[in-house]
């Protein structure tokens, strides 16, 4: 299927129903059933990677040794750098970890890569690789990104994780980026993975957190073996645990160090998920962060100052009281209770866990009752998210799986995994609906990153896979725009910017309500699109659509018109008393 035809109604609405100008953007089969998992001949997802010009491979500068950095990353970004209303793809690059001239690769591929997309000026989904006019240096081994408007000027700025030191890659405006790290005070030499910012202070800016792994040197390499007698990648256990980091937003794109000040010390494990939520629904946004082989963290926000509160609150272990090996991380409100319930990707031999939050800030383990468990025993997951692919307007269960040890007898192949993708059944269960899919679901690459975003701004979500020593993936999703649906921007006023950690609740008549809380530090080291999108099922339209920002105000923004997107800016709406 050739770039240009991946949607017959790609044309002339797609660029004002981004801006939220009236145009109203609509499926080809307003009326037609949903295509289900039950037909044999759908295909769910396709991947449009290479035909619309995403020519992007990973490279981890594996050479034999075994250095556990290079089967760990790395992770991507959906964002919209130029604020033309799509999405561009920005991909983190590894790196040589051997010494000069030991490891050879294609200097082309070199850094991180930027791809903008031209689907707004051409109404074809197409992309081209801007990344040495953006001005991104190579060097680095790239783990991780996470994407805001760090200085409140209307450009969304990225800060990438790296096997230190990390970069806060600043945005001019006009395709161009400066590495503003050093200025910024956001510098940190550790392997750091996660990246969250977060206005956790609530005085209107956002805040940083860093999660950081394992202390890794690789001149004193540690080498471990597989079941085979093979050389393998090591556990994390055989390296020191590494402090987290914290950093304050001082304005005008500054920031300080602040972990004792807020009380984020003292207590960290191996990160490699976190994500910022509103656990106790207390209306300030809390920090949890997942940690590999070792206890989880839930940081509790106390008016600006966190209390380390995860053991208390269940979400710590399993329910057999089991550190386990957390990889991705979401939250989102999957069973319609009206809070955030947190979900977890994990290592072969580990359920993908589910806590189900009871309100009040309690959870409880469900990954068995929700049948999410027993399926993902198998594999070992990474990139992870609650999307609701089909619009049925249930939120369903996407992970992507690639090994962090050898399967073979050497130890040294078969790293590549099938990704998996639950439908959400509505009573507190899923199914495994990964065989409708499509092929590329079910070829066995290494999955570490999954972003999430509507690329092709047709009502659905897409996701991008990035694949450890592979090719990215880019799954366009070809069944939700069958649905009714709605898409959300809530942005702060002068200049536009997204309102990260605010609350959007769509209300659908009856008492049913649907809400998703604007984020994009999700997933395993990625960054997605920060715009909501509500699927509908067969509702015929809205009744109100409500946005809880973060300060307590609560406005309304009174039905809207489905089948589009909208801008909710605050102070436009009605406050709600």
């Amino acid at each position: 299927m050739a770039s240009a035809t991946i949607r017959p109604f790609f044309a002339a609405a797609l660029v004002a129903a981004c801006a939220g100008d009236g145009s109203e953007m609509v499926s080809s089969t307003d009326t037609g059933e949903l295509l289900t998992s039950g037909d044999p001949a759908v295909i769910l997802f396709e991947d449009h990677a290479a035909d619309s010009g995403v020519d992007f491979v990973h490279w981890n500068g594996a050479a034999g040794r075994y250095f556990l950095p290079e089967i760990m990353g790395a992770g991507a970004a959906l964002v919209d750098i130029d604020a033309d209303g799509d999405l561009d793809v920005f991909l983190v690059q590894g790196e040589n970890l051997e010494p000069a001239g030991t490891a050879a690769r294609d200097a082309t591929r070199s850094g991180d890569r930027l791809f903008r997309n031209e689907l707004s000026e051409t109404g074809a989904l197409r992309f081209t690789d801007v990344s040495a006019e953006a001005g991104f240096a190579s060097g680095g081994y790239g783990m991780g990104v996470a994407a805001a408007d760090m200085d409140a000027d209307g450009r969304v700025d990225l800060y990438v994780t790296n096997i230190g030191p990390n970069r806060m890659w600043q945005n001019l405006g006009g395709g161009r980026f400066e590495d503003v790290t050093d200025a910024a005070g956001v510098a940190d030499a550790a392997w750091s993975v996660p990246a969250v910012f977060l206005d956790a202070d609530r005085d209107g800016d956002l805040d940083l957190f860093v999660g950081n792994y394992v202390e890794f040197n690789r001149g004193a390499h540690t080498a471990c073996a597989s079941a085979g007698g093979g050389l393998d990648y090591c556990s994390p256990r055989s390296f020191a645990a590494v402090p987290d980091r914290y950093f304050r937003n001082r304005g005008g794109g500054r920031f300080e160090e602040a972990g004792s000040a807020v009380g984020v010390t003292g207590v960290y494990g191996y990160a490699l998920g976190a994500i910022a939520l509103d656990a106790d629904a207390d209306g300030m946004l809390d920090l949890y962060v997942a940690n590999d082989w070792s206890a989880n963290q839930l940081w509790l926000n106390r008016d600006g100052r966190f209390d380390e509160g995860a053991r208390l609150a269940g979400v710590a272990v399993n329910a057999a009281g089991a550190a386990e090996a957390g990889m991705g991380v979401d939250a989102a409100d999957f069973d319609g209770d009206g809070d955030e319930d947190v979900i977890v990707s994990h290592l072969t031999g580990e359920t993908n866990t589910l806590y189900r939050n009871d309100g009040g800030g309690m959870f409880t383990d469900a990954s068995l009752v929700s049948r999410l468990g027993a399926p993902s025993l198998p594999w070992t997951g990474f990139g992870a998210g609650w999307i609701d692919y089909d619009n049925d307007g249930l939120l369903d269960f996407l992970v992507v799986n690639g090994a962090v040890r050898g399967q073979g007898e050497a130890g040294d192949v078969g790293f590549g995994q099938p990704n998996q993708l639950f439908r959400n059944l509505g009573d507190g269960r899923f199914e495994d609906v990964s065989a409708a899919v499509g092929p590329a679901f079910a070829e066995p690459l290494t999955s570490r990153g999954a972003a999430f975003g509507d690329v092709d701004n047709d009502g659905d979500v897409d996701v991008l896979v990035t694949n450890n020593a592979g090719p990215a993936q880019l799954l366009i999703n070809l069944v939700g725009q069958e649905r009714a649906w709605i898409g959300l921007r809530a942005v702060e006023p002068g200049p536009d910017r997204d309102a990260l950690g605010s609350l959007v609740e769509v209300r659908l008549g009856a008492g049913r309500s649907l809400v998703r809380r604007v984020r994009t530090a999700r997933s395993y080291a990625s960054s997605s699109d920060p715009r909501v999108i509500f699927g509908l099922g067969d509702a015929e339209g809205v009744a109100e659509v409500r946005v809880r920002w973060l300060g307590g105000l609560e406005e309304s923004f009174g039905p809207l018109p489905i089948r589009r997107y909208h801008t909710l800016r605050r102070g436009e709406g009605v406050p709600v008393r």
